[in-house]
């Protein structure tokens, strides 16, 4: 039996972004269950509907990549207490036109950190909202990520045993919701 494929967009366009750090660790503790492709979406140009008739490549390659996973799992920082209008944009692409929205019927997780005490909990209500009226299923459970510096390691592993505990039984939550939901392989 194949993997079920996921999705993975990282809601920061930063080179060193901590939240692309904590996905790569993440998807780490279940990748013998699921199969993991980040999706970039900093190359997509701010949505316009004057574009539909002339979709972007870029537009078209992430759509196309999105439609195809089994689920999504957006990892994400919080910008003035809601998402980043990087993510927000590629989630717009994606819901248009409305009868080709990539969103609907896909288990989705979410999560995100920040230095901050409360990581992205504000932000991570926001997108819950939002891909929960296109159609997504989003996985109940919070897991909003206090980042420390040392939270995860050179080779990518998280340090902390209570956070990385955590973290397991997150991620593992999230293979069974997609393997009960995803189209069956």
């Amino acid at each position: 039996m194949s993997k079920f494929k996921v999705a993975v967009i990282v809601g920061s366009n930063r080179r060193d972004s901590i939240n692309r750090k904590l996905a790569r660790a993440m998807t780490g503790l279940v990748e013998s269950r699921l199969e993991f492709e980040f999706v970039g979406i900093d190359e997509l140009p701010m949505y316009n509907a004057d574009l539909e008739g002339n979709r972007p490549d870029s537009v078209n390659l992430f759509t196309s990549r999105i439609a195809a996973a089994d689920a999504v799992f957006v990892v994400t920082p919080e910008h003035n207490r809601s998402i980043p209008a990087v993510l927000k944009n590629a989630i717009d692409w994606g819901s248009k036109p409305a009868g080709q929205n990539v969103w609907k019927g896909k288990p989705a997780a979410i999560t995100g950190t920040s230095p901050g005490a409360i990581g992205t909990a504000v932000g991570q209500q926001h997108l819950r909202q939002i891909l929960a009226v296109l159609g997504s299923t989003v996985m109940g459970g919070e897991a909003y990520i206090s980042f420390k510096p040392d939270l995860i390691d050179a080779s990518g592993a998280i340090t902390n045993d209570s956070t990385r505990g955590f973290l397991q039984a997150y991620m593992d939550g999230f293979a069974e919701l997609v393997s009960k939901l995803a189209p069956a392989r």
